[in-house]
Parts: structure tokens; C-alpha cells; sequence
């Protein structure tokens, strides 16, 4: 149970290092973390706290689609804003002033959140938030997970882009990438995502 700790807060860490140099970047984040950006011009929170509440929101929706969470679904919510929050006000990623730090920096962000969503997933202890999410519609509507992916995500980034979020050039790579850099991960270390077996919360607080 130890290892799977380490696994799971070794894999938050380094997902929250990635979205940090992802959005330092400054080429365009992700839809979410765009939404994130946009709202923090209206609400007296952190960055690291407006992922926090909306992850909590977002569990919320699962849950009432049929999507128990883990402690590791929890664990993300929490702790991939703190360490957010922590790289932030440390200022441990630097503001590039060149476009070939900046696509440099998105591009090691979007390898970096591939390892780290292997260790946290590898952890088995609960997807993230928004992937149980995805999960519950495409189980309750029936329609395959791409469609169910493009609608959420392209909602998000409407969203995130009307409150101000940083949409750019940067937000494509990424739709497009981080998949593949996910898959790599697993690959390299001889691992199926879609073979892990996630304990759920229920089930812990039974045993």
C-alpha cells in the first residue's frame, strides 16, 4: 500500500509540474485549465484552488452518474491544486521569453503529464475527476467515448475562452499530444491503462 502512495502523490506532483509549464508556456493550455485561468479573474481564489472546487464539482456530477470515486479521485482533486500552488508562489518554472523556450516548455509539460497521470493511474486507487466523469456520460448516453471526449472538452474550452482563458496554439497540441504521451508512458513501462483495476472509495472504507 506504501508504494501505491508514493506512486499516486510521485504521479500528482509531476501532473501538476506539467499543467505549471504548460501554462508558462504562454502558447495555450488545456480546455480545463483554461477555464481554471478564466476563472480566477472573478473569484478571490487561487489557481490552484479554482481546480480544487471545480474538481469538487466535477465528482459531484460523476457520482450522480453512476461514478463511485477512489481515494486517488480525491487525492487528485486535492493535491494537483496544492502542488499547483506550491510551484506557482515558488516560481520553480521560469517565464520564457522565446518561442523556442516556449514550445520547449509545452512540449516537456505535456511529456511530464504523461508520466505522471501513468504513476497516479498506476496507483489503482481512482481515476482523476474529470476522466470519471467522461466515463459516467459515455456510460449513460451510450455514445462513444471520442464524442463524449470532443463535446466536454469543446464546452470547457467555449467556456474557458469567454471568462479569458488562455485559448492559443498550445491548447491544440495538446488535445492532440497528450493521449500519445499518456499511451507512451504506459508503453515504456509495459503497462495497459485500460487493465488497471481502481479500488473505490466505498470499497476501502468497508474493509
Amino acid at each position: 500500500m506504501i508504494k501505491r502512495l508514493i506512486f499516486l502523490l510521485w504521479g500528482l506532483f509531476l501532473f501538476a509540474l506539467g499543467i505549471v509549464m504548460t501554462i508558462k508556456s504562454n502558447l495555450g493550455t488545456s480546455p480545463w485549465d483554461a477555464l481554471h485561468l478564466g476563472l480566477i479573474h472573478y473569484l478571490p481564489l487561487t489557481l490552484g484552488q479554482v481546480s480544487q472546487l471545480a474538481g469538487i464539482l466535477v465528482i459531484v456530477a460523476s457520482y450522480f452518474l453512476g461514478m463511485k470515486p477512489g481515494w486517488g479521485t480525491i487525492a487528485n482533486m486535492y493535491f494537483i491544486g496544492f502542488f499547483m500552488d506550491v510551484i506557482m508562489d515558488n516560481k520553480w518554472i521560469p517565464d520564457p521569453t522565446y518561442w523556442l523556450f516556449q514550445s520547449g516548455l509545452l512540449l516537456a509539460g505535456i511529456l511530464i503529464i504523461g508520466w505522471g497521470s501513468f504513476f497516479y493511474l498506476s496507483a489503482a486507487l481512482g481515476g482523476g475527476p474529470r476522466d470519471s466523469f467522461m466515463v459516467g456520460a459515455v456510460t449513460k448516453t451510450g455514445y462513444p467515448v471520442w464524442k463524449v471526449r470532443t463535446v466536454i472538452e469543446s464546452s470547457i474550452a467555449m467556456l474557458g475562452y469567454f471568462l479569458g482563458g488562455p485559448i492559443g496554439i498550445g491548447t491544440i497540441i495538446i488535445a492532440l499530444t497528450l493521449g500519445p504521451s499518456v499511451q507512451w508512458a504506459f508503453s515504456l513501462m509495459g503497462k495497459k491503462a485500460q487493465e488497471i483495476e481502481h479500488d473505490s472509495l466505498t470499497i476501502r472504507l468497508e474493509q
